[in-house]
């Protein structure tokens, strides 16, 4: 370590990682990464990618996130995803499936240029939305949309420890061709008769999710803990029946839209100033990640909800809400999260 140290001192100003990339980019100390060695873009609207970690990589719980990293005309940004692996996966792969958006820069980048052998950043998984490590006796796992990569990673862990008690992984979808991995569900289900797999078309058979539904999928799901990932209107659906059924310490969530307390337009005055950058803006009541872009900044982001800490940066001075929440925050020289912060009055932000 000592000496690693010194070779860093001896490389400032940048990172001894700096100069080993440019003789191989998978060739790293302290930085972690991950090759491209699979592609497939066979679902509408999705790509899946297989990538090999350099050694720094140590696994992952399953349910987890990690961050990708990707260089996008000589600007690196980076975004959140949920990897499909089992946590006992021993081939140091790391399988990921995302969603392409029609406006989402990375994941169109991504379908469009990923290829084997494109290095990209990867950070540690992280995030608290995972199975428990004593396993509940019955489990219910509902997802809609790209929401099935985390649960996929549960259903396939719990299939991989020869998981004894009920499962029931309930999926919605617009389409049987738009469920990514539904031959291995239908595989997964078949070689475990305790794993049940049912998937649900609303938009062709008019089938949402409901208490009605849920009973008759899952009639112990009182019993169960359940872990939940999807689009919002699916997710409120969920939580309403969970609320009024008094259970619901027993869900467990995941989101991938953020979910925003209304915005008081009373409150939306006053002027946002980015102090590093010398940049000032009035206050337009969005959050303070999107008020820095539409000024011109560039700051760093990943999951743009809250859970990842990547936009976190210092409130100089001045109130601001979480838009999660509610609450006012006015503690001066605290790190905050840009994208679920949102200026009250004069903010001074370090960026």
């Amino acid at each position: 370590m000592a000496l690693l140290d010194l070779v860093q001192t001896l490389t400032t100003p940048h990172p001894v990682d700096r100069y080993l990339e440019l003789v191989r980019p998978m060739l790293t100390v302290r930085d972690m990464r991950a090759r491209i060695v699979g592609v497939d873009r066979s679902v509408p609207g999705t790509l899946s990618l297989s990538l090999r970690p350099t050694r720094q990589w140590d696994g992952l719980l399953s349910g987890q996130f990690v961050q990708l990293g990707v260089v996008i005309d000589g600007v690196r940004h980076t975004r959140c995803y949920s990897p499909v692996n089992s946590q006992h996966d021993r081939r140091r792969r790391l399988d990921l499936t995302l969603r392409v958006h029609p406006h989402g820069l990375v994941s169109r980048h991504l379908h469009e240029h990923a290829e084997p052998g494109m290095v990209l950043d990867l950070a540690p998984a992280s995030g608290v939305f995972h199975l428990p490590p004593q396993r509940p006796d019955r489990v219910l796992l509902i997802s809609g949309g790209s929401g099935i990569t985390p649960v996929l990673s549960m259903m396939r862990t719990l299939a991989d420890e020869d998981y004894s008690g009920e499962v029931m992984f309930l999926h919605y979808a617009r389409s049987p061709e738009l469920v990514p991995h539904r031959s291995e569900l239908a595989a997964i289900a078949a070689a475990h008769p305790n794993i049940s797999v049912e998937l649900r078309y609303p938009e062709r058979d008019g089938r949402g999710f409901d208490h009605e539904e849920l009973v008759r999928v899952a009639p112990w799901f009182a019993e169960a803990q359940t872990f939940l990932c999807g689009p919002p209107p699916l997710m409120e659906s969920v939580r309403e029946v969970f609320t009024t059924e008094g259970l619901s310490e027993r869900l467990h969530t995941e989101e991938f839209v953020a979910t925003t307390t209304p915005v008081d337009t009373a409150e939306v005055h006053g002027s946002t100033t980015f102090s590093a950058s010398g940049v000032t803006a009035e206050n337009a009541g969005t959050s303070l990640l999107e008020q820095a872009e539409a000024a011109g900044l560039s700051p760093e982001y990943g999951c743009r909800m809250g859970i990842c800490f990547s936009c976190t940066s210092v409130r100089r001075s001045g109130c601001t809400r979480n838009l999660r929440t509610g609450d006012l925050e006015t503690d001066p020289d605290q790190p905050i999260q840009l994208c679920v912060q949102a200026a009250v009055g004069d903010v001074d932000i370090e960026i």
